[in-house]
C-alpha cells in the first residue's frame, strides 16, 4: 500500500492512498465501511439532450460517494464500492466505483479506528517484504500457490501421466512446472511435497534455470495442494524467509484453540463467553475473524473491547476468513480467546 497523504485531526479526517497489489484491495475491504466518504476517478455517462441516443459518451470524473456497500472481487482483481453521490459534477443519485491496483483513492472517516490504522501501516510495510511462491509436487502432479497476506492463493496446476524413472515424460512434466514458475514474479520459492519428486525437481531446476534454483527452500509435506500449503505454513518455513508471517501463526493458534476446546480448559468462544473471560482479566490471546469484526461493528463497541483486552495485557489477532484457520474460527462464532487460567 502506498500511503500518499494523511490529513487527520485526532481520529477524524482523510487518508489518500494507492493499492499496489491484490492484498491491498483485500485490506481495503475491511478498512472502508458504511458511512465513509470515498473519492476516486470513475466513469460516468454524460448528459445529452437526445434521450434516444444509445451511444452516450462516458467521461472520467472525480466523484465522492458515501459508502453503503463494499465488495472484494478476488478473481476480478477489484474492489467495488457502492454509495450515494455526495460530491462531483453531480450531487445526487448512486454510483459504484471500481478500485483496481494502481488506482488512487481518498478515504474520509469521522473516526479512524486503531485496527484500521494498524492494518494500513502493516499493508504499507508488507509491500517491502519478499514475495513467496510455493509449489507442492509429487509424481505427475504439481500445485502452485502464491503467499498472500490473506492466505495462499492457488494459481496453477500441472498434471501429467508417465512411467517411473527420469524418462522423457518426467522431464517434460518438470519442464511444464518450470515454465509456469518462469511466468511469475517472486523472490523466493518453496518446493514441498512427499517422496523424492521435490528434490529431483530442484536438481532439474539447477540445470534448466539456476537463477530460480538459488532462491529455493525444500520442505517435506505429506501431500500436495491446499493441505500441503497449510503444512508449509505450520512448519513456519516462511519465518526463515520473511520473519514472522501472520498466517503461519494463525494456523498454530487454531490448533491450540481446538485442542483446548476438546479438553475443556483455558478457552472461551462466542461473544458471551469471551466477554465473561475478559471481565476476569483472563484473556491472553483474543482471536477475531475479520468478517465477524466487520459484521459486529455498530451492534456493540467491539473496537473498544479489543483495546481493553490489549490494555489488560492481552494480544489481539484478527484472522482472515479467506484462509482455512479464519474459516474455522468463523464456524465457532467468529470470536474466541486463549486464556491465562480457567474460569
Amino acid at each position: 500500500m502506498n500511503i500518499l497523504e494523511e490529513n487527520l485531526r485526532g481520529r477524524e479526517g482523510e487518508i489518500k492512498l494507492i493499492p499496489e497489489n491484490l492484498d491491498d484491495l483485500w485490506h481495503l475491504r475491511f478498512i472502508i465501511e458504511k458511512g465513509d466518504v470515498v473519492f476516486a476517478l470513475t466513469k460516468r455517462t454524460s448528459e445529452s439532450g437526445d434521450k434516444l441516443r444509445s451511444d452516450k459518451e462516458r467521461i472520467t470524473v472525480r466523484l465522492g460517494i458515501e459508502v453503503e456497500k463494499v465488495e472484494f472481487h478476488k478473481f476480478a482483481n477489484r474492489l467495488r464500492i457502492t454509495g450515494r453521490i455526495v460530491a462531483g459534477i453531480e450531487e445526487s443519485g448512486y454510483h459504484t466505483i471500481n478500485i483496481t491496483v494502481g488506482k488512487e483513492l481518498s478515504i474520509i472517516k469521522r473516526e479512524w479506528k486503531d485496527e484500521q490504522l494498524k492494518r494500513l501501516k502493516e499493508a504499507a510495510e508488507a509491500t517491502r517484504k519478499p514475495e513467496v511462491v510455493v509449489v507442492t509436487i509429487e509424481e505427475g502432479e504439481a500445485i502452485i500457490g502464491v503467499i498472500r497476506q490473506w492466505g495462499v492463493e492457488e494459481i496453477a496446476e500441472v498434471r501429467m501421466g508417465y512411467g517411473k524413472g527420469m524418462g522423457d515424460g518426467r522431464k517434460e512434466f518438470f519442464g511444464e512446472v518450470t515454465a509456469k514458475l518462469e511466468n511469475l514474479e517472486y523472490k523466493y520459492l518453496i518446493i514441498a511435497g512427499p517422496g523424492f519428486a521435490k528434490k529431483d525437481f530442484l536438481e532439474f531446476l539447477k540445470t534448466k534455470n539456476p537463477e530460480i534454483a538459488k532462491r529455493v527452500i525444500v520442505v517435506d509435506t505429506s501431500t500436495v495442494g491446499m493441505r500441503g500449503f497449510i503444512e508449509v505454513l505450520k512448519r513456519r518455513v516462511l519465518d526463515r524467509i520473511i520473519g514472522e508471517l501472520r498466517i503461519s501463526e494463525e494456523a498454530e493458534y487454531i490448533d491450540v484453540l481446538l485442542e483446548r476446546i476438546a479438553k475443556g480448559e483455558k478457552v472461551a468462544y462466542g461473544i458471551d463467553e469471551v466477554k465473561r473471560a475478559h471481565s476476569y482479566g483472563a484473556i491472553e490471546i483474543l482471536l477475531v475473524a475479520d468478517e465477524f469484526l466487520l459484521n459486529e461493528r455498530g451492534k456493540w463497541d467491539i473496537d473498544g473491547f479489543m483495546r481493553e483486552v490489549e490494555l489488560a495485557g492481552g494480544k489481539v489477532v484478527i484472522m482472515s476468513t479467506e484462509f482455512e484457520p479464519g474459516k474455522r474460527l468463523a464456524s465457532l462464532g467468529g470470536i474466541a480467546a486463549l486464556l491465562r487460567f480457567n474460569i
